[in-house]
């Protein structure tokens, strides 16, 4: 079984970050949606939060499996026997960070290799800190986000 970890905040999951993990599907037998929890950072949603809601829009996906981590993500990716990272770009900024840090995961992780997804087009402008600002001044982000989030987001916002 050819075994992928998709990496991140998820603070909270885009449709970017879905469309990423279906493109995955095609590529990995099983892919590990890991949430990353870094007690460094002050993320918006918790942690179970985080993870309810992808777990609440990837039911449907057999191949999909959501987990979370702290720590090194190479160390990681060997602890669940992955043989990819797999991690989304949506613009030509996004590559020379992921270059560097699959360069650096190649090295700690014994060969695991970084496979990085293009994100469909209408996509390539969307990232959690966008849907966060709309949703703060009361914009709409259905377009953006699962109803799920969209809600929690209203409900978070309106106090």
């Amino acid at each position: 079984m050819r075994i992928a970890v998709y990496p991140g905040t998820f603070d909270p999951v885009t449709f970017g970050h879905l469309d990423v993990i279906k493109r995955a599907g095609k590529l990995f037998d099983r892919v590990i949606v890991a949430v990353v929890n870094n007690p460094q950072k002050q993320p918006f949603f918790s942690l179970e939060e985080r993870k309810s809601f992808l777990e609440a829009e990837t039911k449907d996906l057999g191949f999909v499996e959501i987990d979370s981590f702290q720590g090194l993500l190479a160390e990681y990716a060997l602890k669940k026997a992955a043989v990819a990272i797999v991690r989304g770009l949506r613009e030509l900024s996004d590559f020379e960070f992921e270059f560097q840090s699959a360069i650096v995961n190649r090295k700690l992780g014994k060969g695991i290799e970084t496979v990085l997804v293009v994100t469909d087009e209408k996509f390539f402008f969307l990232n959690s800190s966008i849907v966060k600002e709309i949703s703060s001044f009361g914009g709409k982000v259905s377009d953006f986000v699962p109803k799920s989030v969209e809600a929690a987001l209203k409900k978070r916002f309106s106090h």
